[in-house]
Formats: C-alpha cells, sequence, structure tokens
C-alpha cells in the first residue's frame, strides 16, 4: 500500500473538518504502538500465562493484533479462543487466573524486550517546550502503563497518564479524552489524539478531539487508514513539527488581529 504524505486528511460526512483547528494546545498519545513497541514483551507474557494454564502458546501475529484493549481484554479473547479449539479447557482453567498470570508475568518483563520508538522522548520534550500540554492515554492498566513509561524514561515528559482502570469507561469512549481536557485545563477544539490504531481515531472522533495517527504500530491488523485519521504521520518528529506550525500561524494571526 502507498504511503500517503505527511498531514493525509480524511473525514466521514458531518464531521467537523479539523484541519482548520487554530492552534493545539493539548497532545494525547497512546502508549503500545504509538509511544513504545511493547508488543515482544506482551506477547511472551500472554503465552507464559497460558502455558502456566495447560494452554497452547498463540501465535505471536494473533497476539499482536489484539493488543489495545487492555491486558484483562487480551486474556479473555486468547483464552476464548482456545476453548473453542479445547472445550475442556472451561472445567479447570479460570479466567481470573489467566489474567492474574499475565499481569504477574508481564510485571517482570517491562522494559526487558520493548523499546521506545524514534523520536517518543524528543516529541514530548518539544512540545512542553512550545508550552502545549502532554499526555499518554492507554487501554493498559495504569500501574502497567505507569512502569512502561518509567523503564522508558518518558513519565518525566507527561503532564498526565489516564490508564484503562483510570476512569469508569476507557477507549474508544468520548469521555476519555474528555477527561483529559479537563483536568489539563483545555478545549478539545484544540487538542489532538495520536495513536496506532481504529481505537484511537474512534475515541477522538467522539470526544471532539483531532484524530491524528501513526503509520507503524499494531492497529489490528488493518491499516489505519481505514480508519480514517485526520491526520496521518510517519514518525513522532513530524507530530512536533505539525503542532509547531498551527501555533505559529497562531500566533501571527493574533499579531494581525490586535495590531
Amino acid at each position: 500500500m502507498a504511503r500517503r504524505g505527511i498531514g493525509s486528511y480524511s473525514r466521514t460526512r458531518n464531521e467537523p473538518d479539523r484541519q482548520t483547528m487554530d492552534t493545539c494546545d493539548i497532545v494525547s498519545f497512546d502508549l503500545d504502538g504509538t509511544l513504545i513497541d511493547s508488543a515482544g514483551e506482551i506477547v511472551a507474557a500472554a503465552n507464559a500465562a497460558l502455558a502456566d494454564c495447560g494452554i497452547a502458546e498463540r501465535p505471536t501475529d494473533e497476539i499482536v493484533r489484539l493488543i489495545g484493549h487492555g491486558g484483562r481484554a487480551l486474556m479473555i479473547a486468547l483464552l476464548a479462543r482456545a476453548l473453542l479449539e479445547r472445550p475442556q479447557l472451561a472445567d479447570r482453567v479460570r479466567a481470573d487466573d489467566v489474567i492474574a498470570g499475565y499481569e504477574a508475568h508481564y510485571d517482570r518483563r517491562i522494559g526487558s524486550a520493548s523499546r521506545a520508538y524514534p523520536g517518543a522522548r524528543q516529541v514530548l520534550v518539544e512540545l512542553r517546550r512550545m508550552g502545549v500540554r502532554t499526555a499518554c492515554v492507554s487501554n493498559k492498566e495504569r500501574r502497567l502503563a505507569e512502569r512502561v513509561l518509567q523503564a522508558h524514561g518518558l513519565d518525566a515528559h507527561l503532564d498526565l497518564l489516564v490508564g484503562g482502570d483510570s476512569l469508569p469507561h476507557k477507549k474508544p469512549h468520548p469521555s476519555v479524552l474528555r477527561h483529559v481536557a479537563q483536568v489539563l485545563g483545555g478545549d478539545t477544539r484544540r487538542m489532538a489524539h495520536v495513536g496506532d490504531s481504529g481505537i484511537d481515531v474512534q475515541a477522538a472522533r467522539a470526544a471532539g478531539v483531532a484524530a491524528w495517527a501513526v503509520s507503524y504500530g499494531y492497529s489490528g491488523g488493518v491499516p489505519i487508514e481505514d480508519a480514517l485519521p485526520h491526520r496521518l504521520f510517519h514518525d513522532l518528529g513530524e507530530v512536533a513539527l505539525h503542532v509547531r506550525s498551527l501555533r505559529t500561524h497562531s500566533s501571527f494571526t493574533l499579531l494581525e488581529t490586535t495590531s
């Protein structure tokens, strides 16, 4: 599939054209597949938890396609697939045990087989230098998300972390990103959310936030373009450049209207 250029844009009918946002005061980022390439240790932890319960390993690609809804949802989905293949497992395997096993194995592996994507730290630093508030919004359980960020030195460059268990709902529910705007004292019309999957695009659109996406990551095995993000970036450095252009244009406009 041919790549779209920086700032690619698409929208659905009856949706405001978010290319018209006059500036950007808040940028939130998804974690897995956007800031951090964490698939290796997620896959290892998931298969270790399944093995503890006498369940055969699942293929790596299958597990990666399920990343994005949080650890509990991941393990429930994997267990459901295993039960379809071996219904007799239902007599001795409890979902709570599989989930607890995953969290324990993942907790021990955090930072061992993951890496920050190129430019992850720099984009957070640059945005805050511009006066832009930053957040990480993940469906991963907050305790685990915090440990991932700490392992890669990104936690100190964020103003807010929201995990999948921080609020009554998680992405793509509109209340999640609206909560971020409220806590950081901003306006959803001047906020963007950056993610790698349809979950992130849906969350942004539902909240009235600019839906920005990266062209790498996991995306559930579906091309991210299919989710119709407002803008598509090929690396995180492009995000900072685009925000700078928005804020520079906004400053010039303000000077023109006050002169």
